[in-house]
């Protein structure tokens, strides 16, 4: 088992290919969910989409959410609401960078590292430069 993941978004899209990303990262290895977009297909996020999600990925070493805007995270606060109050205990929402923090956390998990060491890693997505300075 590892921790899972779940990536909310408002676009459904860009759920989907952040989450397409990391598991080619981690090989198969970690159950990681998208939950991007409205049911009707339109921009924003939904407590359904959201919840499905996490109890997709639920499992007993975690769960660890991305998210694209912080409006998301109220959502996402409500959607964990309706867990149970063990699984409640075992999520944990980022804030680290969408992209950058899926695939640093995809990896740690497929390595079988614990939730705080998958949040971690996340984190560190922050200091990845995308440029060089020269």
């Amino acid at each position: 088992m590892s921790v899972g993941i779940v990536i909310v978004s408002h676009n459904e899209r860009l759920a989907e290919g952040v989450v397409e990303l990391a598991e080619e990262m981690a090989q198969g290895e970690v159950k990681i969910a998208a939950a991007g977009g409205r049911e009707d297909g339109g921009m924003g996020t939904s407590i359904e989409k959201v919840t499905a999600a996490l109890r997709k990925v639920s499992g007993p070493d975690g769960i660890l959410v991305l998210l694209d805007l912080g409006s998301a995270v109220m959502i996402t606060e409500m959607a964990i609401e309706a867990l149970t109050e063990e699984e409640k205990n075992r999520v944990v929402i980022s804030s680290a960078p969408l992209v950058e923090g899926a695939v640093l956390a995809a990896v740690e998990a497929a390595a079988g590292s614990n939730l705080q060491e998958v949040v971690e890693a996340a984190n560190e997505g922050v200091m990845m430069p995308k440029v060089r300075k020269e």
